[in-house]
């Protein structure tokens, strides 16, 4: 069984995959303090709660956002479920054509969900990812990653208010049902949720024109549902894209 690892910068995602069928899934809340014995208790434990013994692991990847956190992850896996994990990264095979103008600048993630993307929906296609930030990506009707946009995340843009204010209060991250808010709370929620549906509607409309065609715009990532709900602007939720790209990312790299 595949073990696919997506280290982000507020959570990490894990999912067992027995061939193209997710078996588990799991989200921790990244620590960049952690080592590789903290790591590869992690995995042991998280497969020994859902019935797995390690050693149904046959193999492991891994995409990380965090650089600090590699040699932690990759010597967890050796160690703990006596595995050599794929690295994504520069030189790794993704079958993904990049004409970013510095392709080492774009992020493993980015590049997972863009090929998981394009298999899945065909092109020209927009994916979103709301985590710490909301990243905007842009696939082509040949399935080239273009490039794409990133603006704060909703948590972030909480983060900052709370930080750079006096006053104002740290809020759940839920819509009111009114945009003109009628307390400092709804005030607050509303910039930040209804501000985020009109940001995307804005840029999938932006994005669409200089794509042409009508693109699939496919949402992922921990705040997904809530701004899918919102607007009409999104198709369709998938919240274990990231995983699925992992896994073909994988499939391209095995030993022949």
């Amino acid at each position: 069984m595949l073990l696919a690892i997506d280290v982000g910068n507020s959570n990490v995602t894990l999912g067992l995959y027995q061939g193209e069928e997710l078996t588990a899934s799991w989200r921790l809340a990244t620590r960049t303090e952690w080592t590789a014995d903290e790591v590869g208790v992690q995995l042991v434990t998280l497969l020994r709660l859902r019935g797995h013994d390690p050693g149904v692991v046959t193999a492991a990847v891994v995409a990380s956002v965090v650089p600090s956190l590699n040699p932690a992850f990759a010597e967890g896996c050796r160690r703990y479920l006596e595995r050599e994990p794929l690295m994504v990264g520069p030189g790794t095979r993704t079958g993904v054509r990049i004409t970013y103008d510095n392709p080492k600048d774009v992020g493993a993630d980015r590049i997972a969900n863009a090929l998981a993307a394009f298999r899945r929906h065909g092109g020209p296609a927009i994916v979103i990812d709301f985590g710490t930030a909301v990243i905007y990506d842009a696939i082509d009707a040949e399935g080239r990653y273009l490039g794409g946009a990133i603006a704060p995340g909703i948590q972030v843009s909480v983060d900052a208010l709370v930080a750079h204010t006096a006053r104002l209060p740290r809020v759940e991250a839920l819509a009111p049902p009114e945009v003109i808010g009628r307390s400092t709370v709804t005030a607050i929620q509303s910039g930040l949720i209804w501000g985020v549906v009109g940001q995307v509607e804005g840029m999938v409309r932006r994005f669409s024109a200089e794509l042409g065609g009508t693109p699939t715009v496919i949402a992922t990532g921990g705040h997904a549902e809530l701004v899918a709900g919102l607007t009409d602007a999104i198709d369709t939720v998938e919240p274990t894209l990231t995983l699925e790209g992992l896994r073909l990312i994988h499939l391209q790299n095995e030993p022949r």
